[in-house]
């Protein structure tokens, strides 16, 4: 019997949701709730990225790993950050009982993590040489009935459309975050010149941001992101110290902020972000590389009174919404379309 959740996929540990798993069931027999998926295109979240490639340094042995992972697992999911990313590809077969509404034929993206998706993997990746987060390949795909997809938009390019929906619950939740925040809260965006932050940036400003910071870490970043228009304030400093996040940002505001949002994909940011943050205030953390248990005991130790939320990438209409700030707010594309250009020449 199938489970919506995809406990019939877990090969072991047997118990646990697919996401916990180490290994999930690849079988193309499809399920009644299920959807099977040919994958033209993962997308690798940016900490999960990162790590395989400060760890495996040249392209073709951070390909060679990814391939490893997913050969291993079932799936795409960074045994280090604990991380995957998500995919696009078109529907070859809905279940009976599947409760998505897709078709044979619709070209989506997953709104899941590849933690919890089952992957197998046809062609080897050889279409991929490991220099970028996004991997062009031949592959198939299981969502599950709980799994949830977006139909691909007809008006943007297909490897544009996946990087914004990759981090669509960033924007979506900062919307709701900064519209309980109060009257013109002053926002704090670190990584803002990221793709969640740039998009985080741009809803905190719709939401009503009375004074938007966006901190970066060198000065290519900061003059891109002050050529969007994105922020007030651009601030240089390491995301990583948080003596100097803070002088940053009390430097350009002259008080910490109401509400900050940790974009970043590279670990040890979460005491800058306490640090920059009023008492009273909210901190939303998006970045997978985060330590909870250093931000929750680094705010007990500094003795700041800070909600702390997990930025659990859903939001109820979250994929519509980031597309349309993507296409609403000329700034968040161009530093999309930078980074895509930056990305194709490394």
């Amino acid at each position: 019997m199938s489970s919506p959740y995809g406990l019939h996929r877990v090969v072991a540990p047997v118990g646990v949701l697919p996401q916990q798993a180490w290994r999930l069931s690849t079988e193309t027999r499809s399920w009644p709730d299920e959807v099977l998926v040919d994958v033209e295109r993962l997308n690798l979240d940016a900490a999960s990225f990162r790590q395989l490639r400060e760890e495996h340094g040249e392209p073709g042995a951070v390909r060679k790993a990814v391939l490893r992972i997913i050969e291993e697992r079932g799936k795409m999911h960074n045994p280090v950050t604990g991380s995957g990313g998500m995919l696009l590809g078109t529907v070859r077969q809905v279940g009976p009982e599947s409760p998505h509404g897709l078709r044979v034929g619709d070209r989506i993206a997953t709104l899941v993590s590849l933690t919890l998706t089952p992957l197998r993997i046809d062609d080897g990746l050889a279409g991929w040489s490991g220099d970028s987060e996004q991997v062009p390949c031949r592959c198939t795909a299981v969502l599950f009935g709980r799994s949830i997809a977006a139909v691909l938009p007809d008006d943007l390019p297909d490897e544009l459309a996946l990087a914004v929906l990759d981090v669509c619950g960033a924007p979506a939740l900062t919307d709701r975050v900064v519209r309980e925040a109060g009257a013109e809260p002053t926002v704090l965006v670190l990584g803002g010149g990221g793709k969640s932050g740039s998009l985080s940036l741009a809803a905190a400003r719709r939401a009503g941001a009375g004074r938007l910071v966006a901190l970066v870490p060198t000065q290519g970043e900061a003059d891109a992101v002050e050529a969007s228009g994105l922020a007030d304030d651009v601030v240089l400093a390491d995301a990583r110290n948080p003596v100097a996040v803070t002088e940053a940002v009390v430097g350009a505001v002259g008080a910490p902020v109401d509400v900050t949002v940790v974009c970043v994909d590279v670990p040890g940011c979460e005491h800058g972000a306490v640090l920059a943050t009023a008492d009273g205030g909210t901190i939303v953390f998006f970045s997978m590389a985060t330590s909870f248990s250093a931000a929750a005991l680094g705010a007990e130790g500094l003795a700041a009174d800070v909600r702390m939320l997990i930025g659990n990438g859903y939001v109820p209409g979250h994929a519509t919404f980031a597309l349309d700030l993507l296409r609403a707010t000329p700034g968040v594309r161009d530093l999309f379309e930078r980074r895509e250009r930056h990305t194709s020449r490394i």
